[in-house]
């Protein structure tokens, strides 16, 4: 076995000099000492490690995603050791990966590649966290299809869920492009104001493994917006009898908006997608990219600091009213052909 040896100099020839380059040896034969001691990690012990490391700044949203990578993704490699790693390994790793069979319940056929992609983001930072040395560039990530997702029209969905029980969430998201989260986080004590003249973002609610967790959005200022209510979403809120404005579990919802839709004969989309078609009502109305932003929290975090002071000018008072008054139309064009 060939021998690899590192000379350390310095610039100074003084005894300070000599000092430094002592001290730079040393160094580097701890830090050396201290990654020879994790090559002998399996990569289920690294991937352990990273996350109890990790644990206390990440989200809970991403640790449970984490803990769900460790269970199923890679099996075949989380018992090799990080010294038995190299590009050759995680090649054939990435190419059985691609052909495992989905465990998610009604699905059948392999896992998608943006799964295998997540999957190999959290294998790539424990494998950089612990210095493993591998060629990123000859390792191959099967590509995302580009999918092309047939909308249904905004009618179709508001006659589809009117006086269901889904109704106002569906609006919320559709109308108001609230995202799910958003949604469950809503109260009528703390995100109505003016009187109910305006609907704000304060926190959001997210359900992971069953359990629903409470997160400020302080973090997040694309999320902090207010938005005008329409007349018609605050009757739909007034009729709740609870603070909590959409009470009913996430899930239970898609569950109901996949059946709704269906019984309607309309193409099912998931319930994220219904700001997809708030998306496509507000680029056909043409309304400028910068209020688009700032009412469906795409913004950036500098175009969010800049404008959300300001979310009220004349400009986006009139955006607001552009909106509110398509989607005004539908729903008084549909209750007339119920009459």
């Amino acid at each position: 076995m060939k021998r690899m040896y590192e000379s350390f100099t310095s610039d100074d020839p003084s005894k300070r000099g000599k000092a430094e380059a002592e001290m730079m040896a040393l160094e580097f034969s701890l830090n050396k000492k201290k990654r020879n001691s994790f090559r002998d990690l399996t990569l289920l012990e690294a991937i352990d490690n990273y996350i109890k490391v990790k644990e206390p700044v990440l989200s809970k949203a991403t640790i449970s995603g984490y803990v769900k990578i460790r269970k199923y993704a890679f099996q075949n490699l989380m018992t090799t050791k990080l010294k038995d790693i190299d590009t050759d390994v995680l090649i054939t790793a990435v190419s059985l990966e691609s052909a495992r069979k989905t465990t998610q319940k009604g699905k059948e056929g392999i896992i998608s590649a943006k799964t295998v992609r997540n999957e190999y983001g959290l294998l790539t930072a424990v494998l950089n966290y612990y210095g493993v040395d591998y060629n990123e560039k000859r390792i191959t990530l099967p590509k995302i299809p580009d999918k092309k997702i047939s909308l249904p029209e905004p009618d179709q969905v508001f006659m589809a869920v009117k006086e269901t029980d889904i109704e106002l969430p569906v609006l919320l998201a559709m109308w108001l492009s609230f995202t799910a989260s958003e949604i469950a986080g809503l109260t009528k004590s703390e995100s109505l104001l003016d009187d109910g003249k305006y609907i704000a973002i304060n926190e959001v609610v997210l359900t992971i493994d069953g359990k629903e967790y409470k997160k400020d959005t302080g973090k997040q200022p694309k999320r902090q917006r207010v938005l005008k209510l329409p007349e018609y979403i605050k009757k739909l809120i007034d009729d709740v009898y609870t603070d909590r404005i959409v009470p009913m579990p996430a899930n239970t919802i898609y569950r109901k908006l996949k059946r709704y839709l269906a019984k309607a004969g309309v193409n099912p989309i998931t319930f994220h997608q219904l700001r997809h078609v708030n998306a496509s009502v507000m680029h056909m109305l043409n309304v400028p990219d910068i209020y688009a932003q700032d009412r469906g929290g795409w913004a950036t975090n500098h175009i969010m600091h800049k404008n959300y002071t300001h979310a009220f000018t004349k400009e986006r008072m009139a955006v607001d009213n552009t909106i509110d008054n398509y989607f005004t139309e539908i729903m008084q064009h549909e209750m007339q052909h119920d009459i």
